[in-house]
């Protein structure tokens, strides 16, 4: 198993998404992998006073997130417990899938960048071990 962490975007992966050139909606299907427990290092001004399980501060960082996802057109479409792959790397599970949908690739930019929203994103640092962005779009004609 890979025991690289992927928790931010690289440049390269930035420009590769924006050179997508995506029209109209957007899906984000998000893996994640929480922590045993919470590491706020990188935000201890967002610490709860006692420890936290990497999943009690995703749940924070949702709270936190879900208004001004909503303010800008977006919302959470699925968030769910996960588990191992039924086809996949035996040696490899997710704790939670999400899917994020926005209307736009400017509304996401706009969401993920709002200064306001940035302030709690240290919930999901602290929460998460390892995760997977994966940008979608749905192929016209095939959806039901």
């Amino acid at each position: 198993m890979d025991t690289t962490a992927y928790l931010t975007v690289t440049d390269e992966a930035g420009r590769a998404f924006f050179m997508r050139n995506i029209k109209g909606p957007v899906v984000m299907l998000n893996l994640l992998r929480f922590r045993e427990t919470a590491d706020y290092s990188a935000s201890p001004e967002l610490a709860p006073e006692a420890a936290i399980s990497g999943a009690e501060a995703f749940d924070k960082y949702i709270a936190h997130t879900i208004p001004f996802l909503e303010a800008s057109g977006g919302a959470i479409r699925f968030l769910g417990k996960g588990g191992g792959w039924l086809i996949g790397p035996a040696d490899e599970h997710w704790d939670m899938a999400m899917l994020i949908e926005q209307e736009s690739v400017a509304a996401f930019m706009a969401w993920n960048s709002h200064e306001d929203y940035l302030k709690g994103i240290g919930h999901r640092t602290a929460a998460l071990l390892d995760s997977r962005l994966l940008p979608l779009t749905e192929t016209p004609g095939r959806a039901s």
